[in-house]
């Protein structure tokens, strides 16, 4: 990993690039989750989420899975979007 400063601009949407270095080197992919912390005045930090594997997320399953009737979603599409998609170890999503 290299140890010297990247400087990036913000775009008028308030958006950044990480640079690609860095990506790769953090395994950064598109869809990939930060936590963001405002660091005093001096700026912001971000914190890679790792993501769980579907299957690996029960307690949220099995809620989605209890209140499908009021999120209108039928049960069986859950199933089969738990099916079709399984998370890989590089932490690509791959459809089966």
């Amino acid at each position: 990993m290299k140890k010297y400063p990247k400087i990036v601009q913000c775009d008028s949407r308030g958006q950044i690039v990480i640079p690609k270095d860095i990506r790769r080197d953090l395994h950064v992919d598109e869809g990939t989750g930060f936590w963001m912390y405002s660091v005093t005045d001096e700026g912001i930090l971000l914190k890679k989420i790792d993501v769980l594997p579907l299957d690996e997320n029960k307690e949220i399953l099995n809620e989605i899975n209890t209140k499908s009737s009021k999120l209108k979603i039928k049960k069986s599409n859950v199933s089969s979007s738990i099916k079709k998609y399984k998370k890989t170890k590089d932490g690509n999503l791959e459809v089966i």
